[in-house]
């Protein structure tokens, strides 16, 4: 290969990587200009994270012209057609929601999530799109962090009343994003505006991916502790209605949820795990939600309230520490102490 052919392949390359990097750079994601929200931020935040529209530049702007030549459009344009990748939520006849039981209309933030959701997360999580974890965390995050700003940003009440509030809660994630606008007595050019435009798609973009790395680092693998601990229901007890966690984590939420999905709903009375601090052994009755102080079935009344010799004695069991004045734990020296506490507990 003579050394001309070689220099003409080589700025052949050269060009080829150029179009390559430029045509990556022209794609432009476009939201409207002006006062900006949590929604549209946040949105674009999450679209720049895929590597199609990493170098994307964001375009804010009202302009119709503009906007229909850009790529993808979201929170301004008056269209939702995941087709043409215009994403808007403001025109008359909207109601798209999340799906999967929740009910909220969805804010351009919570298109976006909806049809490129899965896809970052398993980006962020380094797993295949169709995978169950994945799947998991996409729900979870839509519903402890996404619906909130679905909600707030299309004026949805989170309670159905119409008294007003004890007090005001103005710290939210969309009050804070709404705070990076100018003051009503500033001057605010569209050069600063979409300067801290950006400032709001890192705020939110930070808290985003903080809460999926909880969701995929802490909250997932309690939920497959519980899982566990669901299938081995029936080696703690022939009821199966008695569980035993061989690794503390918080399992309230994971249980109920669980329970539905499996078909058990309501089945589990009590929780037995080792206490961290003194090794020794709790007995927890089972809440009838995650957020309720009313139990399925509470310890014995009779044992309400006893410690040490006194509830042993009143019990029958060796090794008893206490029981809670209400009934919804109680705890023992041993395991086989605690779990005799539950097997006592649910024919009282």
């Amino acid at each position: 290969i003579n050394a001309e052919y070689m220099g003409t392949l080589s700025e052949c390359l050269f060009f080829f990587a150029f179009f390559r990097m430029s045509k990556r750079a022209m794609m432009r994601i476009g939201t409207h200009s002006g006062t900006f929200h949590c929604d549209e931020a946040l949105g674009c935040f999450m679209l720049k994270q895929l590597p199609r529209y990493a170098d994307a530049d964001v375009i804010r702007t009202r302009d119709a012209e503009v906007l229909k030549d850009l790529d993808i459009i979201i929170d301004v344009g008056g269209v939702y057609d995941p087709a043409t990748h215009r994403y808007d939520h403001h025109q008359r006849g909207f109601t798209e929601v999340f799906g999967h039981g929740f009910k909220t209309k969805l804010s351009s933030a919570g298109l976006v999530y909806k049809h490129f959701g899965q896809e970052l997360l398993g980006q962020i999580m380094a797993l295949p799109v169709d995978h169950p974890d994945v799947m998991a965390v996409y729900l979870a995050v839509y519903k402890h962090f996404m619906e909130a700003v679905d909600g707030i940003d299309n004026g949805v009440t989170q309670y159905p009343t119409t008294e007003p509030p004890l007090y005001l809660i103005r710290t939210d994630l969309s009050c804070r994003v709404g705070a990076l606008n100018p003051r009503w007595n500033e001057a605010g050019s569209n050069e600063d505006l979409d300067v801290r435009f950006q400032q709001a798609m890192a705020l939110t973009g930070k808290e985003f991916l903080e809460k999926v790395d909880y969701f995929a680092k802490a909250w997932l693998p309690a939920r497959s502790i519980v899982v566990d601990t669901l299938k081995a229901r029936h080696s703690v007890h022939a009821s199966g209605k008695i569980l035993k966690l061989e690794q503390f984590c918080p399992w309230k939420e994971h249980l109920h949820q669980l329970e539905e999905e499996m078909g058990i709903a309501g089945e589990i009375l009590y929780c037995l795990f080792e206490d961290d601090r003194e090794h020794k052994w709790r007995i927890q009755a089972v809440s009838t939600s995650p957020s309720s102080f009313e139990n399925r079935k509470a310890l014995p009344a009779a044992w309400c309230g006893l410690r040490d010799d006194a509830l042993s004695t009143e019990s029958g069991i060796p090794g008893c520490v206490f029981v809670h004045a209400s009934g919804f734990i109680g705890g023992n020296d041993t395991y086989e102490g605690a779990l005799a506490m539950a097997v006592k507990a649910l024919d009282l």
